[in-house]
């Protein structure tokens, strides 16, 4: 039997998660949910389900958020819109080349963390002594890239759907132009961008079988022959193992890779 999950949508950020349940949770229900940063109300937006594998990967749902849990949380966003107010008034006022992306409260801590973006080193000194001196809290400023910012802030990808990075993902992996040629995706970096303006973390999740699927499969350029003689590989469709081969005469053919008879290097024998 496998682990019982509910996916949940926090409140305060709007960022989805999977969380371990139990049976009787319904769609639309206030949570309180565990999370890095302590307890937080959470919108079930699934019911339970089984999921194998997740045994201790997954924080739980703690107990049904009540009245106090919003009032708390409502607290919390207003604490959170004047520190984020304050900063960018003192960070347009002291001429910082930074943007600030998120204000996170932790009353728990007594600090405050100011997360930004900067294309240079930062001179904040100045920055966090007004702030502690008007929010009378421990101030922490932390520099993001912009692969974290789109984390941080979530929206929708070219797919239309919710970003990976701010519904599943837990960690980046590193994306290479190479992930998108293996695919036979356009080159266009519009075409395999993602809204932070860096390569898709998408292009890395079927490279693997693309990688399989291409073995023994012939390169472009090889030399091949055919049914209807030889000929050269001009495109591959590794989905649908299928190989696009131009004739000697010109002519352009589609034929399954089970088809050819044989291959060998262009310009040689």
């Amino acid at each position: 039997m496998g682990l019982l999950v509910v996916r949940a949508r926090l409140l305060k950020r709007g960022k989805m998660g999977s969380f371990r349940a139990t049976r009787g949770l319904k769609k639309g229900e206030l949570v309180l949910v565990s999370t890095p940063t302590g307890p937080q109300v959470a919108e079930v937006v699934s019911s339970p389900f089984e999921l194998e594998g997740q045994e201790g990967a997954l924080p739980p749902v703690l107990r049904p958020a009540d009245e106090g849990d919003l009032e708390k949380l409502r607290e919390l966003q207003q604490k959170e819109e004047r520190a984020r107010s304050i900063c960018e008034e003192l960070i347009e006022n002291l001429g910082l080349p930074m943007k600030l992306v998120e204000v996170e409260y932790l009353p728990e801590e007594g600090k405050v963390i100011f997360f930004f973006t900067a294309e240079q080193r930062v001179d904040f000194r100045a920055l966090v002594k007004q702030l502690a001196s008007r929010l009378r809290m421990r101030i922490e400023m932390r520099q993001i890239g912009v692969r974290d910012e789109a984390k941080m802030v979530g929206g929708l990808g070219p797919c239309g759907r919710e970003l990976c990075c701010s519904t599943f993902l837990k960690e980046f992996d590193m994306v290479t132009i190479r992930m998108a040629k293996e695919q036979n995706l356009p080159l266009n970096p519009e075409k395999i961008s993602g809204v932070c303006g860096r390569l898709m973390c998408c292009l890395t999740f079927e490279i693997d079988a693309y990688q399989e699927l291409k073995e023994g499969a012939p390169r472009l350029g090889k030399r091949v022959q055919t049914k209807y003689g030889e000929g050269k590989v001009i495109r591959q469709n590794v989905l649908l193992k299928t190989v696009t081969v131009q004739l000697q005469d010109g002519a352009i053919v589609t034929l399954p890779m089970s088809e050819l008879h044989g291959t060998k290097e262009e310009g040689k024998g």
